[in-house]
């Protein structure tokens, strides 16, 4: 743990330099090095917008469960610190979280003082675990995700593993793969929870949303969480096909727009930072935050973004519960198990760059209906999560 300190001070600097150079200003560094931090009950940790998106529905249970809880919410992305502030929750206040630093730390946790640590899927911190135990604040992991190759980086850093895990009171991992990863880096077993996935929860917790019906949707395709390379890649099979009629690409960063704008040059679109609506054109550019709910209930289908590129593959929890037919590239790691279930159980079409065209073109109607059936088949919420929010505050006596 010492060399692991050493190094993380060393690197400080650069990763502050890095920030700034990224167009953050003073407050955010300041965040990032423990300033100001509000006090609080909860300390809610996600890294961006994916693991903070399953968690809303998290903070409102707690909140609901005890009135008045006051929840702060840390994030790695002045993205993510954006969404939580648009939730507009009361009690529930957003910052950056500080970094791996040991006066980072100590300066967040006098001032915010949290009962509890509950940190989403796969953020492991060995500083911030270790600092929290220390001040005898639980660390709780949910849906906690382990994959093979972040096994075996932390096997090269055994001890740092053994003594970050020890820190934790309670784990609930996403899948069976990450909770035996997890023991096997020396997670205590006392710790071990049922397994939850946060996703199907938060999916499993929402009202079923109203769509449009299948005849309004079924021609309409949407590009979800796309990263460099991707778009060009569904533009291609898309305009090689006549059964879909129209195309709504919904980057992952939606500052990526004004590039993905010049790869659109010369088409038919629109784009929805420019305040457009889709329909009006072939082509529509979703280049804004915080509507991809809106895209999946438009849209009879998907291709999944971050599976072609390397990035491991985007939820499927959102789309099955939009009824959203699925395809997906072969790079599917981060929801290896869902993805195997789907593609086992006929609820997802798995695909290559070669191969999309010819799989857009047999996705009628009904054959987008029988998919997104057996993906709702598949994708149930399992774990106890209510029971597990019991033990989370037997545990912190919030």
């Amino acid at each position: 743990m010492a060399l692991y300190r050493i190094i993380m001070a060393l690197l400080a600097p650069l990763l502050l330099a890095r920030a700034l150079w990224r167009g953050e200003s003073r407050v955010d560094v300041e965040e990032r090095l423990g300033h100001g931090a509000a006090p609080c009950d909860l300390w809610l940790h996600g890294a961006s917008l994916g693991e903070l998106t399953s968690a809303r529905w998290l903070v409102a249970a707690l909140q609901a469960d005890r009135p008045g809880l006051t929840v702060l919410v840390t994030a790695n992305t002045l993205t993510g610190r954006q969404m939580v502030r648009d939730w507009q929750m009361p009690g529930v206040t957003a910052r950056l979280a500080p970094l791996d630093l040991r006066g980072a730390l100590r300066r967040f946790l006098r001032a915010s003082g949290p009962k509890a640590l509950l940190s989403l899927e796969a953020e492991y911190w060995p500083l911030r675990f270790a600092a929290c135990a220390d001040r005898e604040i639980p660390v709780v992991l949910l849906g906690a995700r382990m994959s093979e190759r972040s096994f075996r980086r932390w096997q090269n850093r055994s001890a740092i593993a053994a003594t970050m895990l020890g820190a934790v009171q309670l784990a609930s991992a996403q899948d069976a793969a990450s909770r035996r990863h997890l023991l096997q880096l020396g997670l205590p077993t006392h710790a071990v929870q049922p397994d939850l996935d946060l996703k199907a929860q938060a999916m499993a917790h929402q009202p079923t949303p109203v769509t449009p019906d299948r005849a309004a949707r079924e021609t309409w395709l949407l590009a979800a969480s796309t990263h460099q390379g991707e778009e060009a890649l569904v533009l291609a099979a898309f305009a090689r096909q006549s059964r879909f009629t129209h195309l709504i690409v919904a980057p992952r960063h939606p500052d990526r727009g004004a590039e993905i704008a010049t790869l659109l040059h010369g088409t038919d679109f629109a784009r929805r930072s420019q305040g457009a609506e889709p329909g009006g054109t072939r082509i529509y550019l979703a280049d804004t935050l915080g509507e991809m709910d809106r895209w999946y209930a438009t849209c009879g289908a998907v291709v999944i973004g971050g599976s072609f590129a390397p990035r491991g593959g985007h939820t499927p929890w959102e789309p099955a519960h939009f009824g959203t037919a699925m395809l997906h590239g072969p790079d599917t790691r981060n929801f290896a198990a869902a993805f195997a279930a789907l593609d086992d159980n006929l609820g997802a079409i798995p695909v290559t760059a070669d191969t999309l065209h010819a799989a857009l073109v047999t996705l009628d109607g009904p054959s987008q209906d029988r998919i997104a059936a057996a993906a709702t088949a598949v994708l149930q919420a399992d774990g106890d999560i209510f029971a597990l929010l019991e033990r989370i505050r037997v545990i912190s006596g919030y």
